[in-house]
């Protein structure tokens, strides 16, 4: 099950000899960046104890019917979600909760349906198993009520969780959980497997997606370039480089965008702060190579502790995108905020 799974090999070999061993925790947290193959893993393990691999690859999210599905679910009401609560149990005896609504959040109805769900004996064999994919994306409601299952679980039942950043989660979640922490595949490895899907731009996917194969896969590439401009264009207006008014076109263009969400600008700003700290100090690779000479001009424009600041504006930014805050509004605030800041002058970066 585990033999074609690309990078990460020994968090894929311990998951393997669990299964091998019969020591199969109750609780598995698999952490790790975005595209880096944690519910893709979490699915082969589930397909090792349970069987039915092609069942249970048929959940798998990014699949078109899949995405189709999560898409078409935005546009209910709230309280059409919350009667119908998302998952995807094509196997009967492994079942799937994935983020929902426009916010993609995991909702306390999701969570409840999953205590409910747990008290069912499995349909054939010993076990069941349920994967909350991307378990970080609960509030506080539903942390709290997965944590009830995660204290007294039946024996027959699995629970495999996702996230980004296991410190995101309450403590109590995290201490129930055995970790399992998956890292960015190396560059060998992203040939490798864009070689084997025969991508286009393989080199600029690479580059971009920073070690995460199913970004590297996945990326719209016109449409980071649009969201690319916009960033930039922004970045250059926080630090004093053009004035406000050279944002406030894009801003608007921005606001245009209805479907684009904040948090797909945000991961392209942070790719981009990522690049000028490493435009500035010499050292590592920039993902963005074609806007090279840009962003070592632009690093010649701004502090250490600018591009610091930056980032954890940036970091609030990200919290705040659960609560649906408007896009544009964000965004000039950001500039703004950066702007006051200044570049380099009077030591405040």
């Amino acid at each position: 099950m585990f033999e074609n799974f690309c990078g990460n090999q020994r968090t894929a070999a311990a998951l393997a000899r669990m299964v091998e061993l019969e020591r199969v925790p109750q609780t598995i947290l698999l952490s790790g960046p975005e595209g880096i193959g944690k519910a893709t893993l979490a699915r082969r393990f589930g397909a090792a104890i349970l069987g039915g691999a092609a069942k249970i690859e048929r959940d798998d999210l990014s699949l078109p019917h899949n995405v189709a599905s999560i898409e078409d679910r935005e546009k209910w009401p709230a309280e059409r979600r919350n009667e119908d609560p998302l998952l995807f149990a094509t196997h009967p005896d492994f079942v799937t909760f994935a983020p929902d609504g426009p916010l993609r959040q995991i909702s306390i109805q999701q969570m409840r349906l999953l205590k409910e769900r747990a008290q069912y004996k499995p349909s054939r064999g010993a076990r069941r198993v349920f994967l909350v994919d991307r378990i970080d994306r609960a509030n506080e409601q539903a942390a709290n009520s997965l944590l009830k299952t995660l204290e007294e679980p039946p024996d027959y039942l699995i629970l495999l969780l996702t996230a980004e950043n296991p410190y995101d989660l309450l403590p109590t979640i995290r201490s129930r959980a055995v970790p399992l922490a998956m890292g960015p595949l190396s560059r060998d490895e992203m040939a490798q497997f864009m070689k084997a899907r025969g991508v286009k731009d393989t080199e600029r996917r690479i580059a971009l997606a920073a070690g995460s194969p199913g970004l590297a896969v996945s990326l719209d590439l016109e449409e980071y370039d649009k969201r690319r401009a916009a960033m930039l264009a922004l970045l250059e207006a926080a630090c004093g480089a053009t004035p406000f008014g050279a944002w406030l076109k894009y801003s608007d263009a921005v606001a245009a965008a209805r479907q684009d969400k904040l948090d797909g600008y945000l991961k392209v700003l942070y790719g981009l702060l990522a690049d000028l700290l490493v435009a500035q100090q010499r050292h590592g690779e920039v993902r963005n190579i074609d806007l090279e000479r840009e962003l070592g001009a632009l690093a010649g424009q701004v502090s250490f502790e600018w591009i610091r600041r930056a980032v954890a504006k940036v970091d609030e930014l990200s919290q705040l995108v659960r609560r649906n805050i408007q896009k544009t509004i964000a965004l000039d605030a950001l500039v703004l905020e950066l702007r006051r800041q200044g570049g380099r002058g009077n030591g405040k970066g």
